[in-house]
């Protein structure tokens, strides 16, 4: 059967063009179909295709432009009998890249397949117009579709540099660039410079999101940017021009910010929005992306059109696209079309023209045709008109089909009045068509456009004038019946259609048919945004925060249309306030508010309108801040009442904090004090409080605070006020103990002295346990005596005690207090310490140790008391504060060197016990240590400086004690100039100046007081820049030469090593330049002195510290041009025989590179003759390979492989001839597939 059929080859096409083949014959196919090609410029490109069929098919090659047999450029051969047929392409230019198309056509079918060819050069593609390839299209489209715009290297660069590694090879193949590792090295380079100019404005960039077409049609791009001023300025450029954008869903372009996330959005997207698009922060580039045209959802160029055809007719519907959608799906009624026999569904080559024929239409074929290609869609009707017989569709009037536009069809026409539901309003419509006009003539009440919300009843209704039938409902077109949820009712003549539940499908274009006649109304159904009840129930409740605290309000909503919410405050719209760190977001399905650190001003009434064009919709919600109070109103006002007191009084706060007031806070400070005290806690409705514990004579400062349940606030605080002072009596003498025992302690004491000491009535005794700041009253009466027994004590306390006199004005201040003394009866010293011995010496410290003495009778020892007697003294000191409660003790602080004796002592609250003492002498000296040098890995033997530098050598040594540390200079005692010091450890040579004679080995040796000795050397070398040599003599010793010889430097006599550099200067060249260099010698010999030329010649001095001033010649030297004429004799001389059999300098290597990179195998052979070198793959000769090609410049011969393919994987063979023999180099090309 004629048709397509599938070839077993990828990307073949084969036509049948007979029903039947006979038996040993076939259609044409191909075995090998021809590879894409691409070359640089000035080569020859070949295609090789094999094809089949019986009988042998004919093959034709062509490209856009034409055929090309008739083309001088353009070589066509096939070798008889054989199945390959080639095409040659000589001398490549720009203008060969095209796509060139194989056919092979017999007498049953033809199979074509097409391949192409680019023309290449190392970087990118020459910037020139390239004609496209013609597309054959079903219909004639106007305007045609604009060129594909071609991307700027510099565009390409800044999409490379912030592209993913996984898209280079992607991006580079698309725009040409073939030298992948030269792309690397210079992208590099440009990612540093542009990160040296981001950093002027940009701290950090993170999370790059390169663009991407959503489900909805948008393009979205997104990006983190940390700026280093707010205040910078951001752009977008596309294609290098940059374009406006704003912040919300009214404008194309549009910019979404929070925080430092800022999100680009492209919205309405034509195939004009493709391009590379950048983001710029003021004049720095930080982000480039890509809009791919092929990413673009498909828009209807051309729209369908109203087809009108016979029964057993065919009807042909077609609509472009403006860009390829292989997804799209025809539809009949809303349904996807079923295809079949029925139905020939084409797409034109170039994948815009989509073509819809049904075969044989009759009436149950009539109805909305579409096609959907995702977003957008295009709709139109099919009306099959009567046949011979003269019948016609009864609906044939409903001519009321608009072009389609968004996939949605419109139906003009509308009556004058109709019966509406309760809640539905009345809209005019935009005017009926002539045709519904006329047909009014048989309503007296035609359909009207209608408006309810979702959700509510809908009742559409008209009036006929005379009884015409039942009549028929439709919407858009297609009949309604009672399973589409509708209710029909008739009343005499008027006819209703009720949605008892309208939803959003629902709405559209209604017709009423009655016989030949009809009438049209539009239903629109409200849908405006919706938020769910729970969340309009949380809002109800007022929402309560802390100041200071971040507060994120998220309001979720559900809508079919595009939304645009707005925020307002107390009525107020919150974008553009006087607070600029609101922020509010839109997103799919939310909008929110963000108040990053709210305070007591932020309370109020809040609300958000979402409006969209099916309604609008409210939310309020009431916004509640606490904080701590606000300190109370002042003056703090401060009266001294004598003896009830200071009076305070004060005024409320002005702001609570949002909580009810518990309480107020009085404190109290004394002047020269930094504690505050409180005093009350006066209830919220009492502004006034009376502190009745000031004493007289003091200075207060008070202050008052506002308490609530969250916390205090700031305080109030007075001026310092002196309270009235009275006569009191002075303080008593610290009391002395009498006696102590474990029941009762007996004081006594001293009055007080002054004048105030006659009137004294008694005295108070009071008590602290000792390290305890509290103390507490003992007698509650004074009383009149200057003795008191204390009765009340904790056995084996430690106490104190103070004693206060009270006179008719009042007590005075409290006495100093006494020593401490425990309350328990008396007992025995400790024992004498055992087993005295030291543990360790140094030469400032001396450890002792010992066991605690034996216990009897409770004599426990609570401590130790250590003392230390100088060899030079009779004194016993104690060598620490107090007592050592361990049985180890080190005292520190001795001079080096000196005896010590030691004595210990256990004492106890009995007293001190006999002290146990060493019998000789301690000396406080460390342990022996040898001498040792401390090397490391940064001393050296030897040491090179400069005339003048100073010299420091650190030499680090341990030993114990002290060594004696000599210097010697060349075994001798170092000259006066030359300085050392000795301190811990570290011995140091110091030379202020250096001179040549301090040149020479010293050496550094440590004497121990025992006769030990350690060694150590190092030499140290001086030196300057040399002096200059003397003067210059030139003589010519040998014909064409001249002898420079000077007088050689005066250091030379000193022994010091240098060496001289000879430079010289032609009358025919400005510049001195170098001749000789480390010259031991006081002469040098120049060749090659030309006749008539001037020579300067320089000497100069060197050494390892620099070089001397240069010496030059006074007169140049300078040998006349003969002008004679002179005969020469040409030397009879043998030519050697150098003939040679080739072999490799340099042989090949194996490569292992990815596919369709470029590969060059080099080589170096020699020989005599030169050889010649032919090229082996897998044994197989490369000379007539097309796709490669090889070169010999100077015997370094190479194989180019443009771009390699996995067929080129195999073993190369490099052999090189001559007549003498032959050289052959291996190496393997290992090609791997991209990942």
């Amino acid at each position: 059967m004629a048709g397509k059929r599938k070839s077993s080859i990828p990307g073949v096409s084969i036509r049948q063009l007979v029903d039947e083949i006979p038996e040993g014959c076939s259609t044409p196919d191909f075995k090998q179909k021809p590879v894409t090609l691409a070359l640089p410029e000035g080569k020859n490109a070949i295609f090789r295709a094999v094809v089949c069929g019986e009988p042998r098919p004919e093959v034709h090659w062509q490209n856009t432009k034409g055929d090309l047999s008739s083309s001088s450029k353009y070589q066509i051969s096939s070798a008889p009998g054989s199945k390959e047929h080639v095409l040659q392409i000589n001398k490549l230019t720009g203008e060969d890249s095209d796509l060139y198309r194989c056919t092979a056509v017999n007498a049953f079918g033809e199979a074509t397949c097409s391949v192409r060819l680019t023309v290449i050069e190392v970087g990118f593609r020459k910037n020139r117009k390239r004609q496209k390839e013609p597309q054959e299209a079903l219909i004639p489209r106007t305007p045609p579709p604009a060129p594909d715009k071609k991307m700027e290297s510099a565009q390409v660069w800044q999409l490379l540099m912030t592209a993913d590694r996984k898209d280079y090879e992607k991006i580079c193949m698309q725009h040409g660039i073939v030298d992948f590792r030269g792309m690397l090295r210079k992208l590099q380079e440009m990612k540093k410079e542009q990160e040296d100019r981001m950093a002027q404005y940009v701290n950090a960039i993170d999370n790059l999101r390169h663009i991407r077409v959503t489900k909805e049609g948008v393009a979205t791009f997104d990006l983190e940017l940390d700026l280093k001023d707010l205040e910078s300025k951001i752009y977008l450029y596309k294609d290098g021009e940059m374009i406006p954008y704003g912040f919300d869903n009214q404008t194309k372009h549009c910019l979404r910010r929070l925080g430092k996330r800022y999100h680009f959005l492209i919205q309405d997207l034509r195939p004009e929005d493709a391009g590379l698009y950048q983001v710029m922060v003021e004049d720095a580039v930080v982000f480039s992306t890509e809009l791919e045209a092929s990413t673009i959802p498909p828009r209807v160029v051309v729209p369908l059109a109203e087809t009108r055809c016979k029964e057993q007719g065919d009807a042909v519907f077609e609509c472009t696209l403006s860009n390829p959608c292989p997804n799209a799906t025809w539809h009949f009624q809303h349904r996807t079309l079923r295809l079949g026999d029925r139905y020939e569904v084409s797409v034109s080559p170039d994948g815009l023209t989509h073509r819809l024929v049904v075969k044989g239409a009759s009436c149950s074929d009539m109805g909305l045709y579409s096609l959907n290609a995702g977003l957008h869609a295009s709709s139109a009707w099919l009306v099959v008109e009567g046949g011979e017989d003269g019948r016609q569709d009864p609906h044939r009037h409903l001519d009321s089909r608009r072009e389609t536009q968004e996939g949605r069809p419109d139906v003009c026409g509308q009556g004058q009045d109709a019966t509406q539901s309760p809640r539905s309003r009345y809209k005019p419509g935009p005017g009926s068509s002539t045709e519904a006009r006329g047909s009014m003539d048989h309503f007296s009440r035609g359909l009207v456009d209608t408006e309810v919300q979702q959700g509510e009843a809908a009742i559409l209704s008209c009036t006929l004038t005379s009884d015409m039938g039942p009549g028929t409902w439709f919407k858009d077109g297609v009949k309604l019946t009672a399973h589409d949820g509708v209710i029909f009712e008739q009343d005499g003549l008027t006819h209703r259609l009720t949605l008892t539940h309208s939803e959003g499908t629902q709405a559209g274009r209604y017709t009423f048919v009655a016989g030949r006649q009809h009438t049209e109304a539009s239903l629109t159904v409200q849908d405006p945004p919706t938020i769910a009840p729970d969340v309009t129930e949380t809002l109800r409740e007022p929402l309560v925060f802390k100041a200071g605290k971040p507060v994120t309000l998220k309001i979720p909503f559900q809508s079919r249309l595009p939304v645009q919410a707005v925020w307002r405050k107390d009525g107020e719209e919150v974008v553009g306030s006087n607070r600029r760190d609101i922020q509010v977001a839109l997103g799919d399905g939310y909008t929110r508010l963000c108040l990053p650190s709210v305070c007591r001003k932020d309370s109020g009434q809040y609300s958000v309108t979402l409006k969209s064009d099916g309604g609008c919709m409210q939310a309020e919600f009431t916004l509640h801040v606490i904080d701590k109070p606000q300190p109370p109103q002042g003056p703090l006002e401060v009266q001294d009442c004598h003896r009830a007191g200071v009076c305070l009084r004060w005024r409320p706060p002005r702001d609570d904090g949002g909580q009810a007031i518990q309480h107020y806070v009085v404190e109290r400070r004394q002047a020269g004090r930094s504690t505050w005290l409180k005093v009350g806690e006066p209830p919220p409705d009492s502004t006034s409080f009376t502190d009745a514990s000031v004493e007289q004579g003091r200075k207060y400062a008070f202050r008052v605070r506002t308490v609530t349940s969250e916390g205090a606030g700031d305080a109030l605080e007075s001026e310092e006020v002196l309270v009235a002072p009275e006569d009191l009596p002075g303080p008593p003498s610290a009391p002395d103990i009498l006696s102590a025992s474990s029941q009762s302690i007996t004081l006594t004491w001293a009055a007080p002295r002054g004048p105030s000491s006659a009137h004294i009535l008694g005295y108070l005794v009071e008590k602290r346990k000792k390290g305890s700041n509290t103390w507490v009253p003992v007698n509650e009466q004074p009383v009149s005596e200057r003795r008191y027994t204390v009765a009340d004590l904790r056995q084996g306390c430690q106490y104190e005690f103070r004693v206060i006199a009270v006179a008719p004005s009042g007590p005075g201040e409290p006495g100093p207090p006494s020593d401490a003394v425990f309350a328990r009866d008396p007992m025995r010293p400790p024992g004498p310490v055992q087993d005295l011995r030291v543990t360790d010496t140094s030469n400032t410290s001396i450890t002792l140790s010992w066991r605690r003495p034996d216990t009897q009778d409770n004599d426990e020892a609570h401590g130790f008391i250590v003392e230390l007697c100088g060899s030079h003294s009779l004194q016993w000191s104690p060598c620490h504060v107090g007592t050592v409660p361990g049985t180890t003790f080190t005292a520190k602080g001795l001079r080096p060197q000196e005896g010590y004796l030691v004595r210990v002592t256990a004492v106890n609250d009995g007293g001190r016990g006999p002290a146990t003492s060493l019998d000789s002498l301690v000396h406080a000296a460390p342990a022996t240590v040898c001498p040792k040098f401390l090397m490391g890995s940064s001393t050296k033997d030897s040491l090179m400086v400069r005339v003048g530098d100073s010299i420091r050598v650190p030499v680090s040594f341990e030993a114990a004690p002290m060594p004696e540390v000599t210097w010697l200079k060349d075994g001798l005692p170092l000259p006066k100039r030359s300085v050392t010091t000795v301190k811990d450890g570290l011995t140091q040579l110091l030379i202020p100046a250096a001179s040549l004679s301090d040149r020479g080995r010293y050496t550094v040796m440590l004497r121990h007081p025992q006769g030990k000795e350690a060694v150590y050397s190092f030499s140290i070398s001086v030196a300057a820049c040399p002096q200059a040599p003397g003067s210059i003599y030139l003589r010519e010793n040998v014909p064409g030469t001249v002898t420079v010889q000077w007088e050689p430097s005066p250091d030379e006599a000193q022994g010091i090593p240098l060496h001289y550099t000879v430079l010289m200067r032609s009358s025919s060249h400005g510049s001195w330049h170098e001749v000789a260099d480390r010259v031991h010698t006081n002469h040098f010999t120049f060749l090659g002195v030309l006749p008539g030329h001037e020579y300067h010649f320089r000497v100069l001095a060197k050494n390892e510290l620099g070089a001397s001033k240069p010496s030059d010649t006074s007169q140049p030297w300078c040998i006349p041009r003969q002008r004679e004429r002179f005969a020469v004799k040409t030397p009879i001389y043998r030519e050697p025989n150098l003939s040679q059999k080739p072999r490799f300098l340099v042989g090949l290597r194996t490569h292992l590179l990815p596919q369709g990179c470029e590969c060059r195998m080099t080589c170096a052979v020699q020989g005599s003759p030169r050889p010649q070198v032919t090229w082996f793959r897998n044994d197989q000769s490369l000379d007539r390979n097309p796709a490669l090609y090889s070169t010999d410049v100077l015997s370094v011969c190479s194989l180019v492989i443009p771009s390699v393919s996995l067929k080129d994987s195999g073993e190369y063979k490099a052999v090189a001839r001559n007549p003498l023999g032959q050289a052959v180099s291996t190496a393997t090309l290992i090609v791997t597939e991209p990942t």
